[in-house]
């Protein structure tokens, strides 16, 4: 084994990510469905490491579900997150992969509280993004943990191991 040096800004913090506001990094955008049918896009959001703040490199998992009376989703929280990620106004998308796609690597300002909510009788603990705004650090100088390009995997598949989880 060669030598080392401690890095105590990549140290574990503990926990989950606690009630704040965080600058976040868009991971991955896609579209997905649970084992029913329902659809939704999903976001998996990094803490930025290059804006010092707590839990950097930690992931928050947004969820946008399509409206169970009509089968679409409300455009207005895409409206929202497409002015927090700073894309242009009017532009045009053929499908909502394309616009997923345009979230990649786009940097916002996220309020997160945690929150329970029950399902089935079960209640579970959430981590919810309550309020999306421009990032006061639009120049990224993020650095993904693996030194690679982030997981653009549009079209194929994700590992996501226990230390990824927020629970």
């Amino acid at each position: 084994m060669t030598g080392f040096n401690l890095d105590f800004n990549d140290k574990f913090e503990g926990g989950g990510i606690t009630d704040g506001v965080y600058e976040v990094i868009v991971n991955i955008a896609t579209e997905d469905a649970t084992k029913s049918g329902t659809e939704y896009a999903q976001l998996d959001l990094i803490i930025r490491n290059d804006v010092q703040q707590k839990h950097q490199n930690q992931h928050i998992f947004h969820k946008i579900w399509k409206k169970k009376d009509t089968g679409k989703y409300n455009f207005q929280m895409f409206n929202t997150l497409g002015w927090a990620f700073g894309l242009d106004e009017g532009k045009s998308y053929g499908s909502i992969d394309d616009l997923l796609q345009d979230f990649f690597m786009k940097t916002a300002k996220v309020t997160v509280k945690n929150e329970q909510s029950e399902f089935n009788g079960k209640t579970y603990d959430n981590l919810n993004v309550k309020r999306w705004e421009q990032s006061a650090f639009p120049n990224i100088q993020h650095q993904f943990k693996d030194s690679s390009k982030p997981n653009d995997f549009a079209g194929s598949s994700i590992d996501i191991n226990d230390d990824d989880l927020p629970f």
